[in-house]
């Protein structure tokens, strides 16, 4: 989630059962799955999903019934903690937290893997780590929801290599399509996982930068969305490397993989991005945050990516507008859009109902929103 100027410059408290909380209940159960003693289910055989016959929304297959993704992103849990921090030793709160976002009404949980959790050299993946997603692409099918793999994260710079920073730019998009190789061979044959996406919004600087700047300087909440593809466009058209740099990680997807959908994770104010690489992605992704009173504005701007390819509004929520708005919005951009996608960091609206947190008061917004505004009831 990320508020940024055009100086980036790219082309255009749960009720209790008993004694113990729901979420402890959760875990418990968890735990006794983890012991052998599940009562869990798998479900019947899972759909794919693939891009409709009319390039304008998405389908289940084998059965060809519509699909809308209707989801979370699940980028950090409430203590500020990514995913990678906690799936190991705190499993059953990744199950818990999973749980709850399917009860709520989502089919599609957008996680965000840390390229350094999962590169341990520009060659070598992490082999724990591809165990562990696979672990919870096994769980999403249990649950019936599908996962949006948004990779090679740098949210932290302590957490970031050195020797990746160190990279030039070919030595980077190697780096970046050796981890995209890794993650497709990995999920290639899971019906659970919707998409790849590429990179949380991408951008080309408009100026040289000095070897190492690869990620804005602009943080939030004390990570670093915003990543840079290249330090010197060397007078080549923004758009032109964007696509480039596209192609050049979905032929490495599509070596292993030839199944799964690919899209980018855009800027608002990238839509010549879209244009350009359209042909290299399945479907068009981007992040928009209407502001209070200008909803025709952000109209203006989903538009602007409607390029012949379904759009899936991937990160929304009411950050400068209410609920209300941000409803209006989603019920407008139907239109332009066939999916949209806001967030979860691990509280249940009953959670967040005590609390006299600003910030609790307007995630409870969004998820009654989302509960109520769910197109596939």
């Amino acid at each position: 989630m990320t508020r940024l100027s055009t100086s980036l410059t790219p082309a255009g408290g749960c009720g209790s059962i008993g004694v113990m909380t729901l979420r402890e209940t959760t875990a418990f159960l968890c735990l006794l799955l983890a012991a052998g003693c599940s009562t869990i289910q798998p479900s019947a055989q899972r759909e794919w999903i693939a891009v409709g016959g009319d390039g304008k929304g998405f389908v289940c297959q084998p059965s060809g019934k519509p699909f809308t993704p209707w989801g979370f992103n699940y980028d950090h849990d409430h203590k500020s903690r990514l995913v990678e921090d906690y799936w190991e030793s705190e499993w059953p709160t990744v199950v818990s937290d999973f749980r709850e976002m399917k009860a709520l009404g989502a089919n599609v949980v957008r996680v965000h893997l840390q390229f350094g959790r999962f590169m341990d050299a520009p060659d070598r993946p992490n082999a724990r780590s591809l165990a562990r997603l696979e672990k919870l692409v096994g769980l999403c099918e249990e649950l019936g929801v599908y996962l949006d793999l948004t990779g090679l994260a740098c949210y932290r710079k302590q957490d970031t290599p050195a020797w990746y920073d160190a990279m030039d730019e070919p030595q980077r998009w190697w780096a970046q399509a050796n981890f995209w190789r890794a993650i497709a061979r990995q999920c290639a044959g899971r019906s659970g996982v919707f998409a790849y996406d590429l990179m949380n919004e991408p951008a080309v600087p408009g100026e040289r930068l000095a070897p190492g700047a690869w990620l804005y300087p602009a943080e939030l909440g004390g990570f670093y969305f915003v990543q840079r593809i290249t330090l010197d466009a060397a007078g080549r058209d923004h758009s032109e490397v964007f696509r480039a740099w596209v192609r050049h990680l979905a032929s490495a997807i599509r070596e292993v993989d030839r199944r799964h959908l690919i899209t980018v994770g855009l800027l608002p104010i990238a839509p010549g991005y879209a244009r350009a690489a359209a042909a290299e992605m399945d479907y068009i992704s981007v992040h928009i945050y209407p502001e209070k009173g200008k909803l025709d504005e952000a109209m203006r701007t989903l538009q602007g990516f409607s390029v012949g390819k379904p759009v899936v509004i991937e990160e929304t929520f009411p950050l400068s507008c209410g609920a209300g708005e941000l409803g209006a919005f989603i019920e407008r951009s139907r239109k332009f859009a066939s999916g949209w996608i806001g967030f979860y960091w691990g509280r249940t609206p009953e959670e967040l109902r005590g609390s006299k947190q600003i910030a609790d008061a307007m995630t409870l917004g969004w998820l009654e929103l989302f509960q109520r505004n769910n197109p596939n009831k």
